[in-house]
């Protein structure tokens, strides 16, 4: 939980170096002028965590200076965070402080927000939490209207639900998403509506069906599905898929079918190396995959993933990692070409970057 710079007036300023080095990382690729998608300066952070730092009577959230990780930086306020965060901390403190039973040994604070609204926070002790705890929270969640879960050791009390849903438009549709705590999800709300209105742009007039891999919760899936015939999504954890059908459910989609695979074993069944019954109900011969979507995880794609991909007519890649995504382009150059590219400033003032790429295979 390093403190992140925070400087709205330099923000056009510390985005220009990222974009630049984009440009050098992929000239060798004969890559188009990619699209800028810029952050909202501040306020753009949906989750935040905090240490919890008592001094005396007295406790403040705490962070630490990434060059310097012994010595709390104590916060007044969060101005990365979103509005809702920002607005909650003051006032989750000051009950925090003024009840016994909410205070002791309460060590750090996780929020959960929306652009819809709605906020979790998460409470976590170094003690067990009992009933006297339990109404404490109870009166504070209702105080403040925000969810609320108490957790520490082998224990979590959730008071109503542990997930938030998120809703926002895009292009004409209302989107909504389950967010499980302690799953992931965007971290950057505005930005993710951008990449999706990106990747959607460019799935539109590709038609065909789709194969995604490591499908999250559904936040691509539920955007893309329109724009292709069937779409068959994978995903290994068991709590994104489960987030991913309610998803799917909430937004009426209903051409997608789900398989908990790795994508290592989504390569393996497409060459049919071997049976799944994870597919047992999927019929892949069916399938008319014209386009692959992938948003890996920062290690990339690995080499046998790759080798599927080097087959698909079109690759629609989202990378949190501009160097893996460079390795895993220079891999595909030979088959595939880029078409469209863009950069998404998903971490202001900070080092990272969020890539869109659309390849499709040499004629």
């Amino acid at each position: 939980m390093s403190l992140p710079s925070h400087s709205p007036e330099s923000y056009a300023a510390q985005l220009a170096p990222k974009v630049a080095q984009f440009k050098r990382d992929f000239a060798p690729f004969n890559v188009p002028e990619p699209q800028v998608f810029e952050s909202a300066p501040q306020h753009y952070r949906m989750r935040a965590e905090f240490r919890i730092w008592h001094h005396g009577e007295r406790l403040d959230y705490a962070m630490w200076e990434a060059d310097n990780p012994k010595q709390p930086v104590l916060l007044e306020d969060f101005p990365t965070a979103s509005a809702a965060i920002c607005a909650a901390m003051p006032v989750l403190r000051d009950a925090v402080i003024a009840s016994p039973e909410l205070k002791r040994k309460l060590f750090q604070v996780n929020f959960l927000s929306t652009l819809s609204g709605e906020l979790l926070i998460t409470l976590i002790y170094h003690r067990k939490l009992d009933e006297a705890w339990e109404a404490a929270a109870r009166e504070l969640a209702s105080a403040m209207k925000v969810l609320l879960i108490g957790r520490s050791h082998k224990q979590k009390i959730v008071l109503e639900r542990d997930w938030v849903l998120e809703s926002f438009e895009l292009a004409g549709r209302t989107l909504r998403y389950q967010q499980i705590e302690g799953s992931f999800s965007q971290p950057n709300g505005g930005m993710n509506r951008q990449m999706l209105g990106w990747a959607c742009r460019q799935a539109q007039p590709l038609g065909g069906d789709l194969l995604e891999l490591y499908c999250g919760n559904g936040n691509f899936t539920v955007a893309l599905a329109p724009h292709f015939g069937r779409v068959l999504a994978t995903e290994v954890s068991k709590s994104s898929v489960r987030a991913a059908a309610y998803n799917l459910a909430a937004n009426g989609v209903e051409n997608v079918a789900f398989a908990r695979l790795s994508s290592d074993e989504m390569s393996d069944a497409l060459a049919r190396v071997r049976p799944f019954r994870r597919l047992a109900d999927v019929d892949l011969d069916s399938y008319r995959f014209s386009t692959l979507f992938v948003d890996p995880p920062r290690s990339g794609l690995d080499a046998t993933t790759l080798a599927m991909a080097a087959g698909f007519e079109r690759i629609l890649y989202i990378s949190c990692n501009p160097q893996t995504l460079r390795d895993n382009v220079e891999a595909l150059h030979t088959t595939h070409k880029i078409e469209a590219a863009a950069v998404f400033d998903q971490f202001p003032y900070t080092h990272h970057l969020e890539c869109g790429l659309l390849l499709s295979r040499r004629a």
